[in-house]
C-alpha cells in the first residue's frame, strides 16, 4: 500500500507544538519521513540534482512511479492574487477604450462644427455673390479669352449674364467702384489686374521700390520718326504691323518699359554707395551668391573662376543696351576686397563660399515676382516661324475686329484688278485693328520673342532657347516646358533673359557645333521691332568693338580693368559679322512679303 503523502502533510500541518520535547522531535521525525516520501515544495539546488544523479547510477536507473498529489498542494492565496490581477488588467485595458472612443468622438464633432461656422462666414461674406434657386450649372462656361469689369471669374470660370442675382444683395458705391475680383493667381489665363501687383518686399520705401520697378512712368507712347514705302496708310495707334515687317504703335504703346539705361545708372550708383550685409546661397548653381543690402534690396553676385563667363555676362549686358533691349536686368562689375565697404560686414561668408579676394564677380540686379516662360506655340516646330500673314490670322480670331480688317483689305485693293481670295490675303503691308487684351498680350510677348531671338543669335548664347533645340533630338517634349533662363516679371508681363554668361566668348567658340540652332531661330523670324532694326543698323555703321571698350572703361575704373580684361577683338569682329546676318534677314523679309504692284 502507498504512502498516503497528502494525509501526512495535513496532518504535519495541523499538529500544534507544546512545551514537550518529545513532542517537537516527533514533529521532526514526521516532516523529515513526509520530505523522504514526497519531497518538497522548493525548487532543487544544484547539489541536490548532484545527489539525485549519483542515486540514479547506482540504483541501476530503477525509476520509482511518481504520486501526481504531492504537485496539488499549492498556496491558495497566490491563485486567488492572480486572478485578481487578471481582472484589474481587464477593466483597465476596457477604461482605455471607452475613453479613446470617446475623444475620437468628440473631435468628429468639433470638426464638422467648426467647418460648419467657416463654410457659413465664407458664404456669408459680402465678397461672395449671392445667386437665385433659379441658378443652372448649364450656365457656368469656361473661356479662356479677356473679361470686362462687370463679370467674376476665377481660374478661367466666368458667370454668364443670365444668372439673377438676389435683389436684397446690394453693393454699395465704394464696391460699385472696386474691382473685388483681384487676381490670385497668374498662371493659366490670362487675369483682370494682370501686370499691375504690388509686388515687392513690403518693408522697402517707395524710393527703394523705385529702383526696383521696371517701370519708370505710367504711359510711354511710341512714336514713328518717319515712314517709308508707305503711300496710302500712315500707322496710328491702332496698327498692328506696318510695312509688311514691323510691330505696329498698338503693340508697342502696350510693351512694358523694362530695365532701360535709366534703370541701370540707378543700379550703378546704389551699388557703389550701399553694404551687403548678408550672403546666402541662391542665384543658380555653384558659388553664385543672394546678397542682402542693408536696406533690404538684394542681388545675385555671379562668381566663377574663369573670367570667361564674367566677361560674357557683362558684355552681353553692354550689348543689350546698345540694343536699347530692356530685357536684362541691371548689372555692375565689382572685385571682391575685403577692405571695400561693401564687403566688410560679410568676410565670414566670403570665406566660407571659398571665394578667393581681388577677383571679378558680377552683381545684378535681384528681380522679385517672376514665374517661367514657356515657348509660344508659334516657335515650336509643328509650326516655327512668325510673319505678317501669323500675326493677320491671329488679328483675324477676334469677332469684333475681323470685318474690319477685312475692309481695310477691300479699301486697299479698289485700285486693283480682282484676285482671288488668297492673294487678297497675301497683298498687304499693314494690318488696323481694334485688338482685345488677350491678343494685345500675346503680340507683346511675341515682340519680345523677336528682340530674344535677336539676341541671342547676336551673342550665341546657349543657355536658353539653344538649350532647348538641342536636346529637343532625345527628348520631344521638352518645347512644351519652360523655356530654360527665361522668366516673365508677374506685375508687367516684362520677359527677362536670364544668365547671359555664354555669350560673345564661350558661346563663339562653339559656334561649329550650335550655329544651325541660332539660324534656326533667326530664319523663321520676319517681324521686328522697328527701334530694334534701327539699332542694328546704327552698330554695323559703326565699330561695335569700339562702342564696347568705351562702355567698359567708362563703367569701370582702373582696379576692374586690371583684373577684367575687355572683349577681345576677334570676339568684337565675330559680333560685327553677325549683325550683318540680321540685317540680311531682315532684307529678305522685306522682299519675300513687299507687295507686287
Amino acid at each position: 500500500m502507498g504512502y498516503d503523502c497528502e494525509h501526512a502533510v495535513e496532518k504535519v500541518r495541523i499538529r500544534v507544538p507544546g512545551n514537550n520535547m518529545a513532542t517537537f522531535m516527533q514533529m521532526i521525525d514526521d516532516r523529515e519521513e513526509t520530505t523522504k516520501q514526497c519531497g518538497n515544495d522548493r525548487l532543487p539546488t544544484l547539489k541536490d540534482i548532484e545527489q539525485k544523479n549519483d542515486k540514479l547510477k547506482y540504483n541501476k536507473l530503477k525509476i520509482s512511479p511518481v504520486d501526481m498529489n504531492c504537485y496539488k498542494i499549492k498556496k491558495p492565496y497566490i491563485l486567488y492574487n492572480n486572478f485578481r490581477y487578471k481582472q484589474d488588467l481587464s477593466r483597465i485595458s476596457i477604461k482605455r477604450e471607452y475613453g479613446f472612443y470617446s475623444y475620437c468622438f468628440i473631435s468628429v464633432c468639433l470638426s464638422f462644427i467648426l467647418g460648419l461656422l467657416i463654410g457659413v462666414a465664407i458664404v456669408g461674406s459680402p465678397e461672395t455673390r449671392m445667386i437665385s434657386p433659379s441658378y443652372s450649372s448649364r450656365n457656368v462656361v469656361r473661356i479662356n479669352t479677356t473679361r470686362d469689369g462687370h463679370s467674376r471669374s476665377l481660374n478661367s470660370l466666368k458667370l454668364t449674364d443670365n444668372f439673377k442675382v438676389d435683389k436684397e444683395f446690394i453693393y454699395s458705391n465704394k464696391e460699385k467702384n472696386l474691382d473685388r475680383f483681384a487676381t490670385v493667381s497668374f498662371t493659366g489665363a490670362i487675369e483682370p489686374h494682370k501686370y499691375k501687383m504690388d509686388v515687392y518686399p513690403k518693408g522697402l520705401t517707395d524710393d527703394m521700390k523705385e529702383i526696383l520697378k521696371d517701370n519708370k512712368v505710367s504711359r510711354h507712347k511710341h512714336t514713328i520718326l518717319s515712314v517709308v514705302n508707305t503711300t496710302l496708310h500712315v500707322p496710328n495707334s491702332e496698327t498692328v504691323l506696318y510695312e509688311n515687317i514691323y510691330w505696329g504703335p498698338e503693340v508697342e504703346n502696350s510693351m512694358p518699359q523694362g530695365y532701360g539705361e535709366n534703370s541701370a545708372e540707378i543700379w550703378e550708383r546704389y551699388v557703389n554707395q550701399s553694404e551687403i550685409i548678408k550672403l546666402e546661397t541662391g542665384c543658380g548653381r555653384m558659388q553664385n551668391r543672394l546678397v542682402t543690402f542693408k536696406d533690404g534690396i538684394q542681388a545675385c553676385v555671379r562668381y566663377r573662376q574663369n573670367t570667361d563667363q564674367i566677361q560674357g555676362e557683362i558684355f552681353s549686358f553692354y550689348v543689350a543696351r546698345l540694343l536699347n533691349l530692356t530685357n536684362v536686368a541691371p548689372s555692375v562689375v565689382k572685385v571682391v576686397d575685403l577692405k571695400d565697404k561693401l564687403w566688410q560686414s560679410v568676410t565670414n561668408d566670403i570665406s566660407s563660399a571659398q571665394w578667393n579676394t581681388n577677383r571679378a564677380v558680377v552683381l545684378t540686379q535681384y528681380i522679385p515676382s517672376l514665374e517661367s516662360a514657356t515657348i509660344p506655340e508659334i516657335f515650336k516646330p509643328s509650326s516655327r516661324h512668325l510673319n505678317k500673314n501669323d500675326v493677320f490670322t491671329m488679328s483675324l480670331k477676334e469677332n469684333d475686329t475681323s470685318d474690319t480688317s477685312k475692309q481695310i483689305l477691300i479699301d486697299k485693293l479698289r485700285m486693283k484688278n480682282i484676285k482671288t481670295k488668297k492673294e487678297e490675303v497675301e497683298s498687304f503691308d499693314y494690318i488696323d485693328a481694334k485688338l482685345n487684351r488677350k491678343t494685345i498680350d500675346l503680340f507683346v510677348e511675341l515682340a519680345q520673342w523677336s528682340d530674344l531671338i535677336i539676341f541671342d543669335y547676336l551673342t550665341a548664347n546657349l543657355d536658353r532657347i539653344v538649350n532647348n533645340l538641342f536636346n529637343y533630338q532625345w527628348n520631344i517634349n521638352i518645347m512644351d516646358g519652360p523655356a530654360h533662363n527665361l522668366a516673365r516679371k508677374m506685375d508687367s508681363g516684362l520677359l527677362l533673359f536670364l544668365d547671359n554668361e555664354s555669350g560673345l566668348l564661350h558661346g563663339y567658340r562653339l559656334l561649329k557645333k550650335y550655329n544651325m540652332y541660332h539660324s534656326l531661330m533667326l530664319d523663321n523670324l520676319c517681324v521686328f521691332r522697328k527701334k530694334t532694326v534701327d539699332a542694328l543698323k546704327h552698330l554695323y555703321e559703326t565699330s561695335i568693338g569700339s562702342k564696347l571698350s568705351d562702355i567698359f572703361h567708362k563703367k569701370n575704373n582702373a582696379v576692374i580693368r586690371d583684373i577684367l580684361p575687355p572683349l577681345p577683338e576677334k570676339n568684337a569682329k565675330i559680333l560685327h559679322d553677325r549683325i550683318g546676318k540680321v540685317l540680311n534677314q531682315i532684307e529678305k523679309c522685306e522682299q519675300t512679303f513687299s507687295n507686287n504692284r
